[in-house]
């Protein structure tokens, strides 16, 4: 019987110099989710470190690992044993010059259901992504789960309305955005409300306009000359905030999603259905004519 209503927990955590002492944090948190009934749970991005990519320093490199690794292999035993599906991003390494920034799904079973490696990488100041990571090489792809279809993309992903379309297309049901997102030192009050207000809402609009639910877990706490300012939250199949973190401290967000309502919400709003596909082509190009 397939399961309708899902408990979701995202993992809002400041991040230490240690990264051994943030994977101990994040196991412990991984595991208090899952004692609150938490039945697919989220690490936010690259949470093991503090966010490096604000400087290029080629001795950053040194906290990439292998998929599988420490990691995966921590939190597969953690996902047999507690019957939870678990998303933990990694600073991957697939060889000497070939670093991904990605995330592994881990089902209920111990098994790894799939790994998404970000395909869409900022190169800003404080951002500096590109000098890291190649862009991601698997595509988008919806992993079947215990508890349910879901898409991973990670961060910058989360400005692409594409991405989020081509997963809902696959069936997704629930839509993961592990983050590490902040305002920079010198930006002044009211250029930090409308960045966060336009991240929130691009990510509820990509929940309306593909009738899914939609996740998004960030980091918090203040990094160099970043404050990354929080606000995970959960968004219904229309947009709607079901459940939202704060924008200072640490937080398991806990919520519920009820699957059922994807079928709802379709059928009042059939987007999906009521594309013209065949008029679409102009969306190859990159820029406009």
């Amino acid at each position: 019987m397939v399961q309708r209503k899902v408990k979701i927990g995202l993992i809002q955590m400041k991040a230490e110099s240690s990264p051994e002492l943030n994977l101990i944090k994040a196991i412990q948190k991984v595991k208090e989710a899952a004692k609150k009934g938490a039945q697919i749970i989220s690490l936010q991005e690259l949470y093991r470190t503090l966010y490096f990519p604000q400087t290029k320093k080629a001795q950053n490199f040194r906290f990439a690992e292998r998929i599988p690794g420490q990691t995966t292999k921590i939190f597969k035993e953690i996902a047999r044993e507690l019957k939870v599906v678990i998303i933990t991003p990694i600073f991957e390494r697939v060889n000497f010059k070939r670093f991904h920034n990605a995330a592994v799904v881990i089902d209920a079973d111990g098994s790894i259901a799939g790994i998404y490696r970000k395909v869409h990488l900022p190169n800003d100041p404080c951002f500096y992504e590109k000098f890291y990571f190649k862009a991601g090489d698997l595509g988008f792809k919806v992993c079947k789960t215990r508890y349910g279809k879901i898409g991973i993309l990670i961060c910058w992903d989360q400005w692409f309305p594409e991405a989020a379309r081509l997963l809902a297309l696959q069936g997704a049901q629930l839509l993961f955005y592990p983050t590490a997102i902040g305002w920079h030192s010198k930006q002044s009050i009211n250029e930090r409300k409308k960045e966060q207000t336009a991240w929130e809402i691009i990510q509820r609009a990509h929940a309306i306009a593909n009738g899914v639910y939609l996740a998004s877990v960030n980091r918090v706490g203040r990094e160099g000359k970043l404050h990354f300012w929080g606000g995970s939250f959960l968004a219904g199949a229309f947009g709607e905030i079901i459940a939202r973190a704060g924008d200072r401290k640490e937080e398991i967000l806990m919520a519920t999603c009820d699957f059922s309502e994807i079928k709802a919400v379709r059928k009042v709003w059939p987007f999906l259905r009521e594309r013209r596909i065949k008029t679409y082509q102009g969306l190859m190009r990159r820029y406009p004519s």
